[in-house]
């Protein structure tokens, strides 16, 4: 099953999840001289990224918008990138973010988990009803593929919405939704005891960080928010178990690290490893305090 992989996988590398959030602004000059072809440009980014980094971390994700952004040279970019990582035998998310019905949705999930744009995982958004999940259960049937689910995002405006409060019992909405979230997961568990529909729990609010671990034990969390938009180590362990039950995402902290460096343009990929590396030990070393 896809879950007892990842949860292997991290018991082996760690929670470090590398986000290849690609775009030209932060892909030093020499590539970019070096090769003609935008997606050539973006795949030859990521793979030096991916080489350097591998042997680190149980998963990648590709924020699927950096690439459509550029047309059809950029989703070919996301395509041989994705091509890549199987290749090595790497788990992937897609990070593609759908939350539609019926047929659209079904039609979303051949798009993401078979054919030319197939990842391991995806994640979705259930805020227009949990009808929206339906689709894709037939994949997670099959123990082959996984979601996650958005729950609680890290961006500022998700007190907009996700903290209303709702219910007889006056609870944030999404405790109301981790609620259903986790009642549907009960219902496909691997042997580790996750289940493959996991939740986006974003790491920059600490302050119900227990809460959510407590509650939904079961659930495997995709952690965003860590480095650039302020969580840190100590923030993102309060979402793990024992070490593991969450991945923790990084990107511009990881793969635009080299621009910290004068020799970075030659680098990047070696700066993108001590990123990498400074990560990991950030968040270990949570474990041992």
């Amino acid at each position: 099953m896809i879950i007892d992989r990842l949860v292997n996988e991290v018991n082996k590398k760690g929670n470090v999840c590398v986000g290849l959030d690609t775009h030209l602004g932060l892909i030093p000059d020499r590539i970019k001289k070096e090769y003609q072809e935008l997606d050539e440009v973006l795949f030859q980014f990521n793979k030096e990224i991916i080489d350097k980094t591998a042997d680190l971390v149980p998963v990648f994700k590709l924020q699927i918008a950096f690439y459509e952004g550029y047309g059809l040279k950029g989703l070919l970019g996301y395509k041989r990138t994705l091509e890549y990582l199987r290749s090595l035998g790497v788990i992937t998310i897609g990070d593609v973010k759908r939350g539609d019905i019926s047929s659209t949705a079904e039609m979303y999930a051949k798009a993401h988990f078979e054919g030319e744009f197939e990842v391991d995982f995806i994640t979705l958004n259930p805020y227009l009803g949990f009808d929206t999940l339906t689709p894709y259960l037939k994949y997670i049937e099959s123990g082959e593929k996984g979601v996650f689910v958005l729950l609680r995002t890290s961006n500022p405006g998700a007190k907009d919405i996700q903290y209303l409060k709702v219910s007889q019992k006056d609870e944030y909405l999404y405790y109301v939704v981790g609620d259903r979230l986790q009642e549907l997961a009960s219902k496909y568990k691997g042997s580790c005891g996750y289940s493959p529909i996991g939740a986006v729990v974003g790491g920059t609010h600490v302050e119900e960080a227990k809460e959510i671990r407590n509650r939904y034990k079961d659930i495997f969390f995709l952690i965003p928010g860590y480095g650039h938009q302020g969580a840190t180590g100590k923030d993102v362990s309060l979402y793990l178990n024992d070490g593991n039950g969450g991945i923790v995402n990084s990107s511009r902290g990881i793969i635009a690290s080299y621009k910290k460096y004068e020799d970075g343009n030659e680098k990047f990929g070696d700066y993108a490893r001590k990123a990498v590396l400074d990560m990991k030990e950030d968040i270990e070393s949570e474990r041992r305090v």
